[in-house]
């Protein structure tokens, strides 16, 4: 039975700009972060700096980008999701334009702080704004194109950083970002209208109610942590594979770019195929098979690393456990937002920060043994897979879809 959401939810033409459209606002987090990781070791040499005082410039980001959807998520609840949107691509703009200029490597960590705060709008907007134009099955639906997306950008920003940097300098690249951050900018300007009309206060107050409702609720919390544990696992494979695959099993630089790209499609197929099968099988049973896929990942890559087994066999376990990012986030954020539509930046901003800080807590695990193991990557790939099973299974619980949000 089709519900009144889905019939009046954009369809045709209208979902394919939507998808664009909020597709290329979910690539700014991979974008502005992978492509340029090539270019570190110039980066140092340029900017006559300590490779330390290089890798700030990441973690700069990363932190703005916590932050500012801490801030930006709740502003869009209360003013509207274009004004913050586009005031947020404007300081991602700018912000890449003095990455393009720095004369020094603390102008650069200061730049790329600027840019972090404009790249968190577009993330934290483009998923409320899927809340607001959709609900039930046909929200996830769409979250699951968007994996299309999010698994794509982290292959293909490497890849063209590198190409970048074989006719241009480091600043090159941030002027390719630069141009990316325009043309957002002048895309949602003319082409995306308001997709809300429900406001919420904007007072200090108010916001951190919205927090506090948010982090008890049971079954919000179920889902967030399902989503954010499971994140953690994909940033120790992120942080941690190289290493290992390289160092442990003798991959060259070109192999491991092969294994990587791989894996990333793996996320794209299991999200097209979460597309798929959605309405004809319930979110709920999607997100389990998902968690049950990467703890099986999981504890294959353990044993595979314990028992020193054919790189085969630990590449196979591998693809399973990042495969199942796939399942996992377009029914764990469908489910999170489905009761919150009347504060889904302020849920939106919660889901990306968690991903976020709870990532950053696995991310020095991964290291804890030393070169020449990679028994430690897998067991906090494991443990965090298994961690993200035990919190949907503990909290999350079925809840009623909330109202429609408007539709544009």
């Amino acid at each position: 039975m089709t519900t009144t959401a889905e019939r009046t939810a954009p369809g045709g033409r209208a979902q394919l700009k939507f998808v664009l459209i909020l597709g290329g606002l979910t690539a700014f987090g991979p974008l502005s972060i992978d492509m340029y990781l090539p270019a570190l070791p110039r980066m140092a040499g340029d900017l006559r700096a300590a490779d330390t005082t290089v890798q700030l410039t990441l973690s700069a980001f990363i932190v703005g980008l916590a932050l500012g959807q801490l801030v930006l998520g709740p502003l869009s609840d209360a003013l509207g999701r274009r004004r913050p949107l586009l005031a947020g691509l404007v300081l991602y703009v700018a912000g890449s334009v003095l990455c393009a200029v720095s004369p020094d490597a603390w102008l650069l960590v200061a730049a790329r702080l600027v840019q972090s705060l404009g790249a968190a709008a577009g993330i934290v907007i483009a998923r409320a704004t899927v809340r607001d134009l959709f609900s039930g099955t046909a929200m996830t639906k769409f979250f699951s194109t968007l994996m299309l997306v999010s698994g794509l950008a982290p292959i293909l920003a490497p890849l063209l950083g590198g190409q970048l940097l074989n006719w241009t300098s480091w600043r090159g690249v941030f002027v390719v970002l630069t141009a990316f951050g325009a043309l957002l900018l002048a895309v949602v300007t003319f082409f995306l209208p308001e997709p809300s009309t429900v406001r919420s206060p904007a007072r200090l107050g108010a916001v951190m109610r919205t927090y506090g409702r948010l982090v008890l609720d049971r079954s919000f919390a179920g889902y967030a942590l399902a989503s954010g544990l499971l994140f953690a696992a994909m940033f120790a494979y992120i942080s941690g594979s190289s290493f290992a695959l390289q160092g442990v099993y003798g991959l060259s630089p070109q192999a491991y770019s092969v294994v990587f790209g791989a894996n990333g499609v793996g996320i794209v197929l299991a999200g097209q195929l979460n597309g798929r099968l959605v309405g004809r099988v319930s979110e709920r049973a999607l997100l389990l098979s998902g968690l049950l896929l990467g703890v099986f990942g999981g504890a294959s890559v353990l044993a595979s690393a314990l028992l020193r087994a054919p790189l085969p066999v630990l590449l196979v376990s591998l693809f399973l456990l990042v495969s199942s990012i796939g399942l996992v986030m377009p029914n764990a954020s469908s489910l999170a937002l489905a009761a919150h539509a009347r504060s889904a930046g302020a849920a939106s901003a919660l889901l990306g920060v968690l991903q976020f800080v709870v990532g950053a807590v696995a991310t020095p695990l991964v290291g804890l043994g030393g070169p020449g193991t990679a028994v430690p990557m897998a067991a906090t790939m494991a443990g965090f897979a298994l961690l993200a099973l035990a919190a949907f299974l503990a909290l999350a619980r079925k809840v009623r879809p909330g109202t429609p949000g408007p539709r544009s």
